[in-house]
């Protein structure tokens, strides 16, 4: 952490000595974000230090609805804690019930992730705040817009100070907040996890046991080839893009997914490989939201997906699956539940239970 606090002060002085603006960087002491069994340090911009006032204000930030233009969406409308920091839709309801074309992926360890977004067009969490916002069927403001509300409430104004200094309220300031808050929604310390790397034997099933075997074979499910699975801790995923054939229909797709952003031809209807912890709480699956439960997402490899020109080389049929290996596959899923940290959930609703 001394590191960074020194990175910081270098940032700080080379934009003093070049006449640009220097970033907005948060006061009062650094803190060390908690990591679950299974999971690896949390990556930390230099830029944005996690604070006790910066993931406070995070917090509120995502739970309320002012950062939509009607004051009726907030980012947890479409990223519930209730269910899994996603949504049970297959695309979810922005403002005035307008509906979006891809399903809500889950905020949960979404700080490990390179790039943001199905389609990986946002850098980091910081850029990726911005996208809702200012997207016409999500929350349909602007950034501008959402600074000048957050200004006109004094208790915002206090927050901001306590958090930043003296000055005024920024978008930059708003989306490190997030960020900040979004790096503590964290969930590890599974049954796979204290199985795996607690070196429990006893934590998970034996058909959850045997569908792990299955998950990892590369001669059977081979699963872990796009989610993978580490020496010290596991995300699930590669971080990489995929075409697996969803939404193809005779070859062709409504949405081209990561073409759009890199122009690659080979990366048409390529989309983020989504992590597969607490996947249990995130029906529907896929970007589109088209399989609603896990049977069917196993049906669909089953089937080597839907074929098209771009179609991912490792996607092939896994019908000589036996009944009893895919059944074993399915229970694994279930070990990837793991453990929320308390303090996530709505700052209003927690503030409530402890005045009762």
């Amino acid at each position: 952490m001394l590191c960074l606090v020194v990175l910081v002060c270098s940032l700080l002085l080379l934009y003093r000595h070049t006449n640009v603006e220097p970033p907005a960087i948060p006061l009062g002491k650094v803190v060390q974000i908690p990591v679950p069994l299974g999971l690896p340090p949390v990556p930390i911009p230099a830029d944005n230090p996690p604070t006790e006032e910066t993931i406070a204000l995070g917090r509120r930030l995502y739970y309320d609805a002012a950062l939509s233009v009607d004051s009726t969406i907030s980012c947890a409308s479409c990223h519930n804690p209730q269910l899994g920091f996603a949504d049970a839709k297959c695309v979810s309801n922005g403002v005035g019930g307008k509906t979006g074309v891809r399903n809500s992926p889950t905020v949960l360890n979404s700080a490990y992730l390179s790039l943001q977004f199905w389609d990986g067009r946002a850098p980091s969490l910081e850029k990726q705040s911005e996208g809702p916002v200012a997207n016409p069927v999500e929350m349909a403001h602007s950034l501008k817009g959402v600074v000048q509300r957050l200004s006109e409430d004094p208790s915002y104004v206090a927050a901001f100070e306590k958090a930043f200094g003296p000055g005024p309220i920024t978008y930059e300031k708003v989306e490190k907040c997030i960020a900040s808050f979004e790096r503590t929604v964290l969930s590890g310390d599974s049954a796979f996890d204290r199985y795996y790397y607690g070196h429990d034997q006893a934590a998970m099933t034996a058909e959850q046991i045997r569908g792990f075997a299955v998950f990892r074979d590369p001669k059977k499910g081979n699963c872990e080839f796009c989610h993978t699975v580490g020496e010290k801790f596991a995300l699930f995923t590669d971080n990489k893009f995929h075409n697996i054939g969803v939404g193809f229909n005779a070859g062709s797709t409504t949405d081209q997914g990561r073409f759009v952003i890199t122009k690659q031809v080979r990366q048409t209807g390529a989309f983020r490989t989504p992590t597969l912890r607490n996947v249990e709480l995130t029906a529907p699956y896929m970007h589109d939201g088209s399989l609603k439960d896990m049977k069917q997402v196993m049906d669909f490899y089953i089937g080597a997906g839907n074929s098209n020109p771009y179609l991912d080389k490792e996607i092939h049929s896994l019908d000589f699956l036996t009944r009893q290996e895919r059944d074993d596959l399915l229970e694994f899923m279930k070990a990837l539940n793991g453990t929320i940290p308390p303090n996530v959930g709505s700052p209003e609703v927690t503030a409530a239970h402890v005045a009762n």
